[in-house]
């Protein structure tokens, strides 16, 4: 338990590092060549892990389910980079997390799995916690917020995919496939709204696919030693992380509403890890989201 909640926790700091460097790009590289940047260096980073297996074992039955995930989780990425570029970096975060909540949902209506009594109790505390960061009766509503949300929205449908995946599939072939087609649909986008990065930029979207692929990799290591009822709450420190960060970079100081709201929805979270983990130990280590996808 010990070694696995370091090693969730080291990838919690990777994840939060990634997301500040999201953010300091973002100010200088349109979102469209921050989500096909990052999908291609997450790939190009991947790449060793991939050779020993050869060609062969790239080849996927699933074809659909594998485009399917892909595209839900190239959508997410959309939506969180936009987020994490004009949000609180915490926030954005913590939006992002919420996909947690809406599993349930999913995960009833794609693979018939029910929605237990604490499950529901989970996600109307997280719900809650949601409203109170969205703020959308006291005058702060904000669109980004609402994007935030959608981003977890389409994390939760990601991850029931390839819950569904998971089943059939090895791990490497999942990652493999969600680089592969996330960077070959976000080309035209990108090259639409092309504008070269400086070589700070280019450094920083690099940094970005190093610190997810990293972060990657010791949460594989992570869940390998425990199971995910018992550690997955650790993956909530990302948010710790990410507000350090936010307020020693940018000075963002969350206001009380949304700090409570915060508290809420990473309760909800740890709730619901707690009733769906027993049912997830074998999601590979995309199903949590990497605070990005």
């Amino acid at each position: 338990m010990r070694a696995a909640a370091g090693l969730l926790m080291g990838s919690s700091l990777l994840f939060a590092l990634a997301g500040a460097a999201v953010k300091v790009a973002s100010a200088s590289v349109p979102n469209t060549m921050v989500v096909f940047l990052r999908s291609l260096f997450g790939l190009l980073f991947l790449l060793p892990f991939l050779v020993p297996g050869g060609v062969a074992a790239l080849v996927t039955p699933y074809p659909r389910q594998q485009v399917t995930r892909a595209l839900a989780g190239l959508v997410a990425m959309y939506c969180f980079f936009y987020a994490i570029a004009h949000l609180p970096l915490a926030e954005a975060m913590m939006l992002n997390y919420a996909s947690l909540l809406f599993i349930p949902f999913i995960a009833g209506a794609w693979l018939g799995e029910p929605i237990t009594r604490r499950t529901g109790w989970a996600v109307a505390t997280g719900f809650v916690g949601i409203g109170l960061i969205l703020k959308p009766g006291v005058g702060f509503f904000s669109p980004a917020a609402v994007v935030g949300v959608a981003s977890g929205v389409m994390t939760a449908t990601a991850m029931v995919s390839i819950r569904g995946l998971a089943r059939f599939e090895p791990t490497t072939r999942i990652v493999f496939y969600f680089g592969a087609v996330c960077s070959s649909a976000s080309l035209v986008p990108a090259l639409i709204d092309w504008q070269t990065p400086s070589p700070s930029a280019w450094g920083l979207l690099g940094l970005v696919g190093a610190l997810t692929t990293s972060g990657q990799l010791l949460l594989t290591r992570a869940y390998s030693l425990a199971p995910a009822a018992r550690i997955g709450p650790f993956t909530y420190s990302t948010v710790v992380f990410a507000a350090i960060l936010g307020w020693a970079l940018w000075g963002e100081v969350p206001d009380l509403l949304s700090l409570g709201g915060a508290m809420l929805v990473g309760l909800a979270g740890v709730l619901a890890i707690r009733e769906i983990g027993p049912r997830a130990v074998e999601i590979p280590e995309e199903a949590i989201p990497e605070a990005g996808v």
